[in-house]
């Protein structure tokens, strides 16, 4: 499947850039390829964390936690076998 793609241009401080180089020539491949997968990656751990918060926030409400607060006094009523 063909896969479109766009080009644009970063700036990046030198001794980012020279990590990113050296780890892309131990892995045999180009600094294009390195920032597609670390971009990958970052929006996947992003994503997926957001997702992880606006469905503990869901049942959160559906158990009645409203603040941090409300956190800390189940956790205490639980330890406390209340």
């Amino acid at each position: 499947m063909y896969m479109l793609t766009q080009t644009f241009n970063i700036s990046l401080p030198n001794d980012l850039v020279k990590k990113a180089d050296l780890v892309a020539k131990r892995e045999y491949r180009n600094r294009s390829e390195l920032i597609k997968e670390a971009l990958r990656t970052y929006l996947f751990n992003k994503l997926s964390w957001e997702e992880l918060f606006v469905y503990g926030k869901k049942m959160g409400k559906k158990i009645g936690i409203s603040s941090e607060e409300d956190i800390f006094e189940k956790l205490n009523n639980y330890r406390n076998g209340s």
